[in-house]
């Protein structure tokens, strides 16, 4: 009734071991820290998406994080508010698309994370916010920027009346500027200098290359990446959706963590993996496992984080802390 099919394997580091379908994980688990004793109380998608996100429990109103009116700001927010960007580019970049729970909320477009919303494995790629439309050429762009600081001057000078909906756009319009005219961010989100022996090593597909996407964001100088990867909300036939949903998580992470490291990036960049929340102990009549907050792993790497190193457990069901 609790035991899945899957056997634990040994990792790198003497009597620690992990499951059987993250054989890559298993050859760096001495990069990272695992937490196996983490849990909170909410059990549905929304509302512990946003703890999870903001570290706040969600208050009457909450509307599973589609409208910043009832939400904290996500972590990534509150990092882009109080440092600010390295440059041109944004502090804070989602991809390929933004969760709910990752806005900006009462901190306002200054603080929302630059959303990609295009996947970076396509042989295609690329980001349309980094290209001005096709009928304006680079002369006119700054004309354009010319004319839009004027306009701002004289909106600055009747601040009082005008409306937060304006201010917000002219927000974006300058980030927006700011992008399609800087070199640094075009070189950043260029995904295709990546050697192909690279591209290949983290796994030719919307993770694989969102991961190596977000080491060349933080290279260039970004404070906050993250990356979704989603389909875990296994109800049903839980073994069949391990089976074809870990191994491109296995690569990708596996790949990460090394490139940084061999870049001399990983001291000084922390990497967390984690979900809303885990699964039922049980299995269900369907084979599959339910929603369970009240203990899940949390994976730490780098950022000063010990390295190879397991703390707390869950109990022998893997019911609650143990």
């Amino acid at each position: 009734d609790i035991r899945g099919p899957f056997n634990p394997i040994p990792s790198n580091v003497p009597g620690l071991q992990v499951g059987e379908k993250i054989p890559k994980v298993a050859k760096v688990m001495d990069k990272f820290s695992i937490i196996r004793s983490f849990g909170h109380r909410n059990a549905g998608h929304g509302p512990a998406d946003h703890y999870m996100f903001t570290g706040y429990h969600p208050v009457g109103g909450f509307d599973g994080g589609l409208k910043p009116n009832n939400q904290q700001p996500s972590m990534g927010s509150v990092i882009a508010h109080h440092l600010g960007p390295r440059g041109p580019i944004p502090p804070y970049i989602c991809l390929p698309t933004m969760h709910n729970s990752a806005s900006a909320a009462f901190l306002g477009p200054n603080a929302a994370p630059f959303t990609i919303e295009s996947d970076p494995s396509s042989p295609g790629f690329a980001v349309p916010d980094l290209q001005p439309p096709l009928s304006v050429d680079a002369a006119r762009v700054d004309d354009r920027r010319e004319l839009l600081s004027k306009v701002d001057r004289f909106q600055k000078s009747a601040e009082a009346k005008a409306n937060k909906g304006t201010r917000d756009l002219g927000v974006f319009a300058q980030r927006a500027t700011e992008l399609m005219t800087s070199k640094a961010a075009k070189e950043a989100f260029d995904i295709h200098k990546e050697p192909a022996k690279m591209r290949d090593a983290y796994g030719r597909n919307t993770l694989g290359q969102s991961c190596l996407m977000a080491r060349r964001l933080v290279e260039s100088g970004v404070r906050m990446v993250t990356t979704s990867y989603g389909g875990w909300d296994m109800h049903s036939n839980i073994a069949g959706s391990i089976r074809g949903q870990v191994p491109r998580f296995d690569q990708a992470f596996a790949a990460l963590i090394s490139d940084l490291d061999e870049r001399g990036m990983l001291d000084d960049t922390l990497v967390m993996i984690t979900s809303e929340f885990s699964r039922t102990p049980k299995i269900n009549r369907n084979a599959g496992r339910d929603h369970w907050p009240k203990v899940l792993s949390v994976v730490m790497a780098g950022g000063g984080m010990k390295r190879g190193y397991i703390h707390g457990a869950s109990d022998p069901t893997g019911s609650e802390p143990d």
